[in-house]
């Protein structure tokens, strides 16, 4: 069933109000079996009251135990299908950062890294470099790093990442990533899924050799990995999709590239949640849909860490009476994914979702958690659903069929 053409016909205009409020990878598993997850343990009296007033539910971003990224997982929210709308990493990373992609470039998200003597990964993240440090050495990368016959466009994103383009003719974007998910061993070679991109994976494997031969010297970000190898994507927009003006207010960039793949406003330059509600309530007259993105509910659990995580997840809840004094006739809270704390990464569990609407219809749930989202009235659904509820409870489709 093709989704977006079933909704087109009933889509109809009004004044309402979506917000969507996504804790990257909110979801999360106890300690020890019987335990509190990391939401279940924070204190979330906000949250708590609208999961009084609306429905919970747990949303599967891309199919039943499938672990997703963040694009995957962001596109699902976004009411697209992640399986056919493929949109690599490094296409979201440098949208983001506003570069714009011509055809036949191939866009990678590279993280710096910290190896060993033996060229073994010790740090897949360079102690998270922080980004007055990493960005000289990207402008050195940028100026020195040179491979025959292929344009290296090499910029800065946030911390430890950035973004690497190249441009030439023949390359193809499907590459396997280089970052094999774990330390003591060494970045992976560069492998292409198709003949296409052969020369893209000699290219990314030249670029990573003279990474780590000019920063060899560099305590922490002496080498770097390659993920998302990508080209240029193409997605129908929200706008058209859904008829929603819609606005991204999200501090790392790309979560701001993936809003503007698919057509939506970036809105200011926040750096922490309170100016990114401050900048949704400067522009709340101009706008139908708002996403906002905060991203420490998964960086916390990606670093193992459940008492951060569950204090991540508490700031996250304490920005919602400043987003629900601005009353929107719709408030989703979910997460892209899971990130549970206890497996350092993301994860295949669906994610806890609240949707709180005037006409909603309640399901007696007292708090905002994973098990109470298990027996939620919205059940389980995949993430793509998301969009089309929230257009139903903000009075913006009509009736299908006769």
């Amino acid at each position: 069933m093709d989704l977006h053409k079933l909704i087109a016909p009933l889509l109809q205009k009004n004044d309402t109000k979506i917000v969507l409020y996504v804790g990257d990878g909110l979801g999360g598993l106890p300690q020890e079996p019987g335990g509190k997850t990391e939401l279940e343990t924070a204190n979330t009296p906000n949250l708590d009251k609208l999961a009084r007033e609306g429905v919970l539910g747990s949303s599967i971003p891309v199919a039943p135990g499938i672990s997703p990224g963040s694009g995957p997982g962001h596109l699902g929210l976004f009411g697209y299908d992640p399986v056919e709308y493929l949109i690599g990493r490094g296409a979201l990373e440098a949208t983001g950062i506003g570069f714009k992609l011509e055809e036949g470039d191939v866009a990678i998200r590279a993280n710096f890294c910290t190896v060993d003597s033996d060229g073994n990964i010790t740090d897949r993240r360079a102690g998270r470099i922080p980004s007055e440090e990493s960005k000289p050495l990207v402008e050195r990368l940028a100026k020195e790093v040179s491979i025959d016959g292929v344009e290296v466009i090499v910029k800065p994103v946030k911390e430890h990442r950035f973004v690497v383009v190249f441009r030439g003719p023949d390359l193809g974007g499907e590459v396997e990533d280089t970052d094999p998910q774990r330390t003591g061993v060494p970045p992976l070679k560069a492998e292409a899924r198709e003949p296409g991109s052969e020369k893209t994976a000699r290219v990314c494997d030249e670029f990573v050799k003279q990474v780590r031969q000019l920063l060899s010297h560099e305590e922490k970000a002496n080498c770097c990995t390659l993920r998302g190898i990508t080209g240029k994507p193409s997605i129908p927009s929200f706008e058209e999709v859904y008829g929603l003006h819609a606005a991204a207010i999200a501090v790392y960039p790309m979560y701001k590239g993936l809003a503007s793949l698919v057509g939506m406003d970036i809105v200011g330059d926040a750096q922490s949640l309170d100016e990114q509600v401050a900048l949704m309530k400067e522009n709340w007259d101009k706008y139908d849909f708002f996403f906002i993105h905060f991203k420490y509910t998964d960086s916390t659990g990606e670093d193992g860490d459940f008492d951060a995580k569950v204090r991540r997840t508490e700031e996250y809840d304490a920005a919602v009476p400043a987003i629900m004094d601005m009353h929107p006739d719709v408030f989703i809270a979910t997460g892209d994914h899971s990130t549970p704390s206890m497996l350092s990464s993301h994860s295949w569990h669906a994610v806890p979702t609240l949707l709180w609407a005037k006409n909603c219809r309640s399901d007696g749930a007292e708090s905002f958690g994973e098990r109470q989202c298990l027996t939620g009235g919205l059940g389980q659904f995949e993430a793509k659903h998301l969009m089309t509820l929230a257009l139903a409870n903000a009075g913006r489709l009509t009736k299908f069929g006769a």
